[in-house]
């Protein structure tokens, strides 16, 4: 008989009911609970899944807490549908108690460096110190959690076998971006695991793409999951899909486009980044002055809930802190400084260069766009924005190698490349952006757009006759 009073659940609006261990045999073992009820990983609670895009769609409030939960479902489902392959082309595997239990952890752990507003704070922050969130959080990982982590011995499907032991390290490496080729020492077993979370789908991106799309009421069900899981397995080559599932992961990749394009990259989004920005290099080290590795115990405590608490109180405060206080009020009642005055889209298909663009430097396109304004508008403050998503893998670089096909007509294992489908994917879409302060004159929003088209190649002639 199972037993069921080991095990807890946790229900979850996009999986459904996700099992956890909450109770252990012997005082020697760690329960997975005591890892998810870890301040770092409650910590998490603080910190919202989409960095300021909670402020555009009010019902996505969910938290980067309720992300790593389902991402950790998510690594039992994959374990699940791949053990059983891994152990077919790798030597040395682990029980699959113990790469259950592996991939649990990372899932739970991959966004635990995360600091206020995500991925922003790594540009903006975290980049001070040549850090990102996942380095940082290997170190949490290692220094902090490596203890209670090596007590993990069981998960809702499996245990570990007598003798092993869950190594932090290895936790460590999953949730950090391959670095050169040749340089990686692991085993096979655990850099193709890695795949899972740094390749084209993985425990990560399918928890977000489902759920950013159901909490910002974009889909309830952005793809197929069920079938992009059955149809994956490892082969000799590393993640590969059957042929049979390849509508399902076209399906995927689309779906996360469409969440950069319509959430990510939101117009009044990045008008709150772009206010954000400049707010935030002004005030950084009035909120935390330390690298982050240095100081784990202050960055602990540091959230948005901190960071968004403390500046609204310094608007009533002495000092350098008054001055920015006004203005964290104004970003708090979104008054935002910038508005959108006129965009476009630009795909870029495989073999094009953007690197020959203006529109790869945001500094270079604004400049150029301010010059080619009529001349009662050469003084405007203006911003460039050109946000990125790259739909497919770069062709370059260790990341680009992580997923494969399986041809079953030629029973062969193929480049993802060499699918029809996959190729007709763009490589990469940008969004090209005009920004003006808030108030601006919209007359110039036309000059503006005639200038955007006559740059991107696809002005009209009596736009052109007329600016």
């Amino acid at each position: 008989m199972k037993d069921y009073q080991s095990e807890g659940l946790s229900h979850d609006p996009v999986h459904g009911y996700i099992p956890f261990i909450s109770r252990v045999r012997s005082d020697t073992e760690v329960a997975e609970r005591e890892i998810i009820d870890h301040p770092w990983v409650q910590r998490l609670r603080q910190i919202h899944q989409l960095q300021t895009a909670w402020w555009v769609y009010p019902t996505a409030e969910h938290t980067r807490f309720q992300h790593v939960i389902g991402a950790m479902h998510l690594a039992s489902r994959l374990v699940d549908h791949l053990y059983d392959s891994l152990r077919h082309v790798a030597n040395d595997v682990p029980s699959r108690g113990y790469v259950e239990c592996l991939m649990r952890m990372a899932a739970l752990l991959h966004d635990v460096g995360h600091g206020p507003f995500g991925h922003f704070f790594d540009v903006h922050f975290l980049a001070d110190f040549g850090l990102t969130h996942e380095l940082l959080g290997a170190v949490i990982i290692r220094q902090q959690l490596g203890e209670l982590l090596s007590g993990v011995r069981q998960c809702p499907q499996s245990r570990l076998e007598p003798g092993e032991t869950l190594d932090p390290d290895q936790i460590a490496y999953l949730i950090q971006r391959p670095q050169a080729q040749g340089t990686d020492t692991q085993p096979t077993w655990l850099r193709l695991l890695r795949s899972l979370f740094c390749g084209i789908y993985t425990a990560d991106n399918m928890d977000f793409v489902l759920r950013d799309a159901f909490m910002t009421g974009y889909s309830t069900r952005a793809f197929d999951l069920e079938r992009l899981l059955h149809y994956s397995f490892f082969s000799d080559a590393g993640l590969t899909i059957h042929a049979r599932g390849m509508d399902a992961l076209i399906r995927f990749m689309q779906a996360r486009a469409d969440l950069f394009r319509a959430v990510y990259f939101h117009r009044t989004v990045r008008a709150i980044d772009l206010t954000l920005e400049s707010l935030f290099l002004e005030s950084k080290s009035l909120l935390f002055p330390d690298n982050p590795r240095d100081n784990l115990t202050a960055y602990l405590r540091f959230t948005e809930w901190s960071l968004l608490v403390d500046v609204a109180r310094w608007a009533t405060s002495e000092g350098p802190r008054r001055h920015l206080g006004g203005q964290w009020q104004a970003l708090l009642g979104r008054q935002l400084q910038w508005r959108a005055a006129c965009e476009r889209n630009v795909v870029f298909v495989r073999g094009e260069s953007e690197a020959g663009s203006i529109f790869a430097d945001e500094n270079t396109a604004g400049e150029r766009i301010r010059n080619e304004l009529p001349a009662e508008w050469k003084s405007l403050e203006l911003r460039a924005d050109l946000p990125r998503h790259i739909h497919r893998p770069h062709t370059r670089g260790p990341v680009a190698r992580q997923n494969f096909l399986y041809d079953a007509a030629k029973s062969r294992t193929r480049p993802l490349t060499d699918d029809q489908l996959f190729r007709q994917l763009p490589a990469a879409h940008r969004s090209c952006r005009i920004y003006v302060p808030r108030r601006t004159d919209t007359r110039v929003d036309h000059h503006l757009a005639v200038i955007l088209d006559r740059l991107l190649g696809n002005a009209l002639l009596d736009d052109v006759t007329n600016i």
